[in-house]
């Protein structure tokens, strides 16, 4: 494995930092206990400075600098006053913290400037807690790994607090996800004991003082990632809020290297996967209900949702375990009762909901917030207690006539310190409510009174008109086809039976009965002649029957000649019944006949085919 490198620009910055070392020299911190939790792939990072003013001038502003690959990652900064120690401590609500370029100081450090609720005074002291969240700091090392590997990441900071001011005592603890670590930056007065490192205290240090330290230790916490989250919270005053996100999740840790097996991930799951992660946890509000989890594919089965009077737990599970690299894309959805969610304020309904991700130590680095209102809501505001990107757009729904205001809000970089209510403001009018009940029943009213006119209206087109004069026509052929095809079926059958009582001869020999069937077959013939004259006299005279009439013509004449060939066969059959011939002889006299017969018959079947399908 390669050797951590120090990111030398950090010492470079400690040179240069020096040179400013008498800028601030009014404001002294007394005491400093700095706390960096890496228990997850979200840093956090707690400081408590007890500052002192030892200048002649009240000071009402304190300044937090921070390196640059910090300042890019910082994802969310918090300061408060503290009082008392221990379990009596008390916080102050958040001071203003802002962007800052105070002259005098490095340009390479990111400033930031806290407000005091009043000057500091000289001599007097106050006790501030800095609260910082970072992501992607922390860098997996090695950057690829087996599927058998666990997870080693590096952190880099310093052991001493990069402060404009003059530090008395200062210590700093590190806490780390498990007591197993590769390497770390040993000091004078460090202590490694269970899952943490301390460094100090250090007394007397003075402005910019800065000590890197590396520390390459064991994470197999998910790193997971949701480099695209949009949520959707539409609002019902039918009494529902539905909630709908759509996540894009990564697993930005150290990515896994060559093939992986199910088969040893299912045997030993927390050795041939300890670097993947298998579930995620949402914490959703208390009455949550209609919950369901489902990605491009369909619904997704393996989730479990547990739930009490204070909390909704749902546990949701990707289809496949999650290594390094992986991605995959899901929506989780789910109702919320209205009158817990929705309030009045001063003549205004306003919506409180919290903005950020449910589930736990997920960074987003992508977040959008679409709130949808209620069709006809005016004089829209908003209220985020942080900076956001703020849009507005129109959704168009069912029964919506002009569309529904939805205001869009984005922000970058959000971790679950950004999990906060956040209100919109707006003017409903309650007779909006009736505008859609009232749709659906004048529409349903339009759909039966036009069921009822159509029943008792006459839409028959004028007996007059050459198009219902055309379709009578073509009626009428289509009824003489059909009945001219039967004709010539009748005919057909009649062959057949003539057939069959040669079929007889030939095994009785009684030629009779034969003679018998040949003057009934004629009989029928002759009848189904003069059935068809008629028939075949309109279809000649009807316009209708232009394309139609030379397949019937075509079809007549097939049959008579059928109809001739089969009494020429009769006739040759009983004539050599009657001298006595042999079977062979006879069959020798009809090959040559039955051939055509057979041929014709085929020619008859597909004519009665293609005349069907006209």
């Amino acid at each position: 494995m390669k050797p951590i490198r120090l990111d030398l620009s950090l010492l470079f910055l400690f040179g240069f930092f020096l040179c400013f070392s008498s800028v601030c020299s009014d404001l002294v911190i007394s005491k400093l206990d700095r706390r960096i939790d890496l228990s997850s792939h979200i840093v956090r990072t707690t400081t408590s400075l007890k500052i002192e003013n030892n200048g002649v001038d009240g000071v009402s502003e304190i300044l937090l600098p921070f390196p640059e690959h910090q300042a890019k990652n910082l994802a969310f900064l918090s300061v408060m006053i503290s009082e008392g120690k221990g379990k009596t401590k008390e916080f102050s609500d958040s001071l203003p913290v802002d962007v800052a370029n105070p002259v005098g100081m490095p340009p390479a450090l990111t400033w930031y400037s806290v407000t005091l609720p009043k000057e500091l005074g000289k001599g007097r002291s106050l006790t501030l807690e800095v609260k910082a969240v970072f992501t992607h700091i922390l860098r997996p090392f090695p950057e690829k790994i087996t599927q058998a590997d666990v997870q080693l990441v590096a952190f880099q900071d310093s052991a001493y607090y990069l402060s404009p001011y003059a530090v008395k005592v200062q210590s700093l603890t590190v806490k780390l996800p498990e007591p197993k670590v590769e390497s770390y930056t040993k000091l004078e007065k460090t202590k490694f004991s269970g899952s943490e490192i301390k460094y100090g205290p250090y007394e007397d240090l003075p402005q910019f003082s800065y000590s890197p330290i590396v520390i390459h230790y064991v994470s197999n916490k998910p790193f997971a990632v949701a480099q695209e989250l949009v949520r959707e919270i539409e609002i019902s005053h039918w009494g529902n809020v539905q909630v709908t996100e759509n996540y894009n999740l990564v697993h930005a840790g150290a990515e896994i290297a060559g093939e992986f097996s199910r088969l040893d991930y299912q045997a030993r799951p927390h050795v041939r996967g300890a670097s993947a992660f298998r579930n995620l946890v949402a914490n959703l509000p208390p009455r949550a209900h209609s919950i369901y989890y489902r990605d491009e594919i369909g619904n997704i089965s393996t989730s479990n949702v547990w739930s009490d009077s204070a909390q909704t737990l749902l546990e949701i599970e990707p289809r496949y375990p999650m290594f390094g690299g992986w991605r995959t894309s899901f929506t989780i959805g789910y109702g919320l009762p209205l009158k817990d969610f929705l309030f009045w304020s001063e003549g205004k309904r306003y919506l409180d909901i919290t903005f950020g991700c449910p589930m736990s130590d997920v960074v987003i680095e992508n977040l959008t917030v679409k709130v949808v209102l209620p069709e006809g809501s005016k004089d829209i505001s908003v209220s985020v207690p942080f900076p956001v990107k703020q849009s507005q757009e129109t959704k168009i729904s069912h029964l919506d006539m002009v569309g529904r205001p939805v205001i869009v809000l984005q922000k970058t970089n959000v971790v679950p310190e950004h999990n906060q209510y956040f209100q919109v403001y707006y003017r409903f009018s309650n007779l909006s409510l009736l505008r859609e009940p009232l749709m659906l029943i004048f529409g349903f009213f339009l759909f039966f009174f036009a069921c009822v006119v159509y029943t008792h209206a006459d839409f028959t087109i004028s007996k007059s008109s050459p198009s219902y004069l055309a379709k009578l026509q073509w009626d009428e052929v289509q009824t003489a086809i059909q009945q001219f095809e039967s004709i010539i079926n009748r005919c057909l059958t009649v062959h057949d039976k003539l057939e069959a009582s040669l079929r007889d001869l030939s095994r009785n020999g009684d030629v009779q009965a034969c003679k018998a069937a040949r003057k009934a077959a004629d009989s029928l013939l002759k009848e189904l002649s003069k059935e068809l004259k008629p028939l075949l006299s309109f279809l000649q005279s009807s316009p209708q029957a232009v394309q139609i009439m030379p397949k019937v013509e075509e079809l007549v004449s097939k049959e008579r000649e059928l109809q001739e060939k089969l009494m020429l066969k009769y006739s040759t059959v009983v004539d050599s019944y009657e001298k006595k011939s042999s079977g062979r002889d006879i069959e020798n006299r009809v090959a040559a006949v039955q051939q055509k017969i057979t041929l014709l018959r085929q020619e008859v079947d597909d004519l009665l085919e293609v005349i069907d399908e006209i």
